[in-house]
């Protein structure tokens, strides 16, 4: 089966199962922080998706359980185990992405991502929060990153959107316009 099908059926499958158990903000949160543990942590994304037998299914759930500090809820406990069960603990970091995605919108929340060359202030991303609810009825959560190398500006994804303001993509522009007049002119 494709592998973006499994992904997405597992993950609709948790969604599902969190929504109707009440559990889903728990969930959510211990799927997330433990989605950016896998990812962080290379030695425990190679043990927990090995397709071989050198980490037994047991072992691989006990180390996602120490990863979230031995406080696992009992329904991603389970899930996790099912994904043992099934042999699909190699899509774990994926599944979980899925979810945390499906589960942010359908209680109407989304995530996006603010690149800037300082800490924003509170007022800027209150504002921010307010146009996005105010364009699409969705509260936000946002993530900030500081990076002095976009130069000034911001970067701005949500969804599919990528608001590209940044000093050094506008350089980046000029300087292509600059190379494609150079090579007419050649």
């Amino acid at each position: 089966m494709n592998r973006s099908i499994v992904i997405m059926r597992y993950a609709l499958a948790l969604v599902k199962y969190v929504r109707e158990g009440g559990q889903g903000e728990i969930v959510c949160s211990e799927a997330d922080q433990l989605m950016l543990t896998i990812h962080n942590t290379p030695e425990l994304k190679r043990m927990v998706t090995a397709a071989n037998d050198v980490v037994s299914p047991f072992d691989k759930k006990k180390l996602l359980q120490s990863a979230l500090g031995d406080r696992m809820s009992p329904e991603l406990s389970r899930f996790l185990s099912l994904l043992n069960k099934n042999g699909r603990m190699n899509l774990v970091e994926d599944i979980l992405r899925d979810f945390v995605d499906m589960y942010r919108r359908s209680v109407g929340v989304r995530k996006a991502h603010l690149v800037t060359v300082q800490e924003p202030s509170e007022r800027l991303l209150q504002r921010l929060k307010a146009l996005v609810k105010q364009k699409t009825g969705d509260d936000v959560i946002i993530e900030v990153d500081v990076d002095p190398s976009i130069i000034g500006g911001f970067v701005f994804d949500i969804d599919d959107y990528l608001m590209d303001a940044s000093v050094k993509r506008q350089l980046d522009l000029i300087r292509e316009q600059f190379i494609e007049k150079n090579r007419r002119i050649i």
